[in-house]
């Protein structure tokens, strides 16, 4: 693992499990328009912002109370140059109880400083999981696509066909 991969990390008053079983269903944090399996290993799901990015997605460890590991295997992203650049990286969720609660680390590798992608990737996975994830285990409810940036350029993208049907 890349000591360059975007990370991230939170903890909360929840058990290895809540936060595990949490993290192995992206519906309820990231996106409500997952298709797919994201439960069981083998299993692959489909994340989209229509006209924004694409992701296909495979599980391929889980680990109850433990550990959530996904690789991208097909990605496009239209707001970059390198459309394919989440193509072949690794998600993982490390999850570790602490005295304090549960700790959640969450590493896209691959995700790196120098990709272009990761400004906005980065502060979209620092919301999905700092917040919506994070609200989801404390409060009942995430904010799947919900994330600022996403919802700004899925607007963009709206205004922008419109003009060209007009």
């Amino acid at each position: 693992m890349s000591e360059q991969s975007f990370t991230t990390m939170t903890t909360v008053d929840r058990t290895p499990q809540e936060v595990y079983d949490a993290a192995a269903d992206p519906r309820l944090w990231w996106s409500e328009t997952i298709t797919g399996v994201t439960d069981e290993v083998g299993g692959e799901f489909e994340y989209e912002v229509e006209g924004i990015h694409y992701s296909k997605i495979r599980v391929i460890e889980l680990v109850p109370g433990e550990r959530v590991v996904w690789r991208v295997i097909d990605a496009r992203m239209t707001f970059i140059a390198d459309e394919t650049e989440w193509n072949d990286t690794e998600i993982r969720f490390d999850i570790t109880a602490r005295d304090h609660g549960t700790e959640l680390r969450f590493t896209h590798v691959g995700l790196e400083p120098d990709v272009e992608c990761y400004g906005a990737c980065a502060n979209a996975w620092t919301f999905y999981i700092g917040s919506s994830l994070r609200q989801l285990l404390e409060r009942g409810n995430g904010a799947p696509n919900s994330q600022p940036d996403e919802v700004r350029m899925k607007e963009e993208v709206r205004m922008k066909e419109e003009r060209a049907a007009s």
